[in-house]
């Protein structure tokens, strides 16, 4: 009898609960998108909006106060609010993103005393792996963490780091033994803010996500007890790729939400704009065009489902799955986006619509959790083998 195969078909609950933040997006997060990217101002009121909906909870088990929703499910919600603000989505995607090492290595007594702020919406997390030096490279980290007595002292800088500015949680990746073999000298701390010796040095300006605080952050000494280290020393690098391949797919399932959004945009736009005395929409070539970036957004969508059910069933092969998800998703959201501003033409390259919005936070999809070349590299490692 073959093997059993994971399933992605939405229950009833996970129907209410996309149907629910679709309607939540569309009211009070899309009237908001336009001033968000104009300003570059984190939005403050649309956290508090997700957290007094519970959406901040999601990722979190129940017996720490949150709803203990599946890979799938935090997918779901991911994609509806991407639909309307790309920005407003990495509230939820980065926040559970660097919750993971906690809820995957963490102990008991960390995790009673760190989730209960984290799952109703008070702190938010940032994940501060990337450093100036260590990009895709991400072994390369110089950050230290000294031992002495029964905590580390934390030095160096962080690069990139969503959320790194608002956060009041912030797991961080450094060296605690330099002479270690490559994959075996980095270990992971809940360093909790604000703390002596932090500093966020500066703010990037960016193409897109422009309300999304992407932080250089300092360490200077910063004093992180022994108890907020998450796994045994020397972990780090094993807790920091099982991260990202549960996070990834959310990525993916943002870029499906950016692809959504243009596509709504371009359809009915199709639907009114006339020219030559006919809605364009009855053009052939505008027929296609939007006929592919609908095949194209439901291919990427169902891979993106299918991938959190293999990964959620602990498949041999996630990290092939949740790489696999992202690259079509990036590269959809790209190629999707691109098209919608061609559809709508000279208005689609101003902002009078979103779709040159969304285009510029289409691009982020391809960069961050690891390029879209590091995907293929971890596609064509599964499917070769190591190099011998």
């Amino acid at each position: 009898m073959p093997e059993a195969q994971a399933t992605y078909r939405l229950t009833e609950e996970q129907v209410l609960l996309r149907n629910t933040l679709r309607t939540l997006a569309e009211e009070r997060i899309a009237p908001r998108a336009a001033e968000i990217d104009k300003s570059g101002e984190f939005p403050e009121d649309i956290r508090q909006l997700l957290a007094s909906h519970d959406v901040l909870a999601l990722p979190y088990p129940v017996e720490h106060g949150g709803l203990g929703a599946d890979l799938l499910t935090q997918c779901l919600a991911i994609e509806q609010i991407a639909r309307a603000c790309v920005t407003s989505s990495l509230i939820l995607s980065v926040h559970a993103l660097a919750s993971l090492p906690l809820l995957l290595a963490g102990t008991d007594e960390q995790k009673a005393r760190l989730i209960p702020n984290l799952a109703s919406g008070a702190t938010l997390a940032a994940f501060a792996l990337t450093e100036p030096e260590a990009g895709s490279d991400a072994a390369a980290l110089r950050t230290r963490a000294v031992r002495e007595g029964d905590g580390y002292h934390i030095s160096g800088t962080k690069r990139f780091i969503t959320n790194g500015s608002v956060a009041g949680l912030i797991t961080v990746f450094a060296v605690t033994d330099p002479d270690a073999p490559r994959h075996k000298r980095i270990s992971a701390f809940a360093v909790e803010l604000p703390a002596d010796g932090f500093k966020v040095a500066r703010l990037e300006h960016k193409l897109g996500i422009r309300g999304s605080p992407t932080a250089e952050l300092q360490f200077d000494g910063v004093l992180v007890p022994e108890a907020n280290r998450m796994g045994d020393e020397g972990q780090g690098w094993e807790l920091a790729m099982a991260t990202l391949d549960r996070s990834r797919p959310g990525i993916a399932a943002q870029a499906v939400g950016i692809a959504q959004g243009a596509l709504d945009v371009a359809t009915k736009y199709a639907r009114e704009r006339k020219q030559f005395g006919q809605r364009i929409g009855e053009f052939q070539m505008i027929q296609a065009m939007l006929a592919d970036m609908d095949a194209r957004t439901e291919a990427a969508r169902q891979l993106t489902y299918k991938a959190c059910t293999e990964i959620e069933a602990r498949a041999p092969d996630a990290s092939r799955w949740a790489a696999v998800a992202k690259l079509i998703g990036g590269d959809t959201a790209m190629a999707v986006t691109t098209d919608a501003v061609q559809v709508l033409g000279g208005y689609g390259y101003t902002d009078d619509y979103p779709v040159e919005r969304m285009m510029r936070d289409a691009k982020i999809t391809q960069l961050y959790e690891g390029t879209q070349q590091i995907q293929r590299l971890v596609i064509a490692r599964a499917l070769l083998g190591k190099p011998d």
